[in-house]
């Protein structure tokens, strides 16, 4: 199997290089990452100025860009062959709930989304993790047997794992996305010229959080993996939009 990995992090981020040292025992590895942290980058392009990949000592590939830039690049341009999957991370953080909306790690993994099989993004629940080995020994075993995984196609996984010893992780759950509250104002701030800043807050507290969501699997001990649909139709929603617009006339 031959994998492109990625990540929000940067090129230089332990994740990743831990991801590639632990994957790299059963698959073939392009890397390509952004160089430096894009974090919150979510599924953006570069379109106002041309990218530069610079080719790093360890054959790891920094693009000046965004994790979408990074992906799209890898299995398109920068490499002789394209991969079967893509593996984005492993994050430096949980991306649960309303996070992937905003997640450069699950946005990489999203433009994965039409190769042979089904990309994974995979985040460490820890602001400073101490076992990222946990987390990519996790991804080894699942990717074992991915080819046996039926998905609805242009499906992602995304997978969170809880900052523990490999023996401690209590098992694997399938899960649905929580939510959080909204996130707290942005911090105002005056830099050294006197002009009026501001610094983005952090994310809003988990909201909904029972059995059942992500926020309770990794809470729990338990691995979370959220089947990611990319059709971000609102199904449910279509008659009532219907009805409304036949009354306006």
């Amino acid at each position: 199997m031959r994998l492109l990995l990625s990540n929000d992090d940067g090129v230089h981020a332990p994740g990743l290089e831990i991801l590639a040292r632990v994957l790299g025992q059963d698959a073939e590895l392009d890397i390509v990452a952004p160089d430096r942290n894009r974090s919150g980058a979510s599924n953006s392009l570069t379109l106002d100025r041309p990218l530069e990949a610079h080719h790093h000592k360890n054959g790891f590939i920094g693009i000046n860009g965004t994790p979408t830039d990074c992906v799209h690049l890898g299995t398109s341009a920068v490499f002789n062959a394209a991969p079967d999957m893509v593996v984005s991370g492993i994050n430096c953080g949980g991306n649960l709930g309303d996070d992937v909306i905003y997640s450069g790690t699950v946005a990489a993994a999203m433009e994965g989304r039409h190769l042979q099989l089904p990309p994974i993004a995979v985040s460490s629940v820890s602001s400073n993790p101490q076992h990222y080995d946990t987390a990519a020994e996790v991804v080894r075993q699942l990717i074992k047997d991915i080819r046996n995984l039926i998905l609805a196609p242009r499906t992602v996984l995304n997978i969170n794992v809880p900052d523990l010893p490999l023996d401690q992780i209590k098992g694997i759950h399938v899960t649905r996305l929580g939510h959080r509250s909204l996130a707290d104002s942005p911090v105002e701030s005056i830099d050294p010229r006197g002009a009026l800043r501001y610094w983005i807050s952090g994310v809003g507290v988990a909201e909904d959080c029972g059995p059942g969501t992500d926020f309770f699997a990794v809470k729990s001990g338990y691995v979370s993996i959220t089947p990611i649909n990319i059709d971000m139709t609102q199904y449910s929603g279509m008659d009532n939009v219907g009805n409304w617009l036949e009354e306006l006339t």
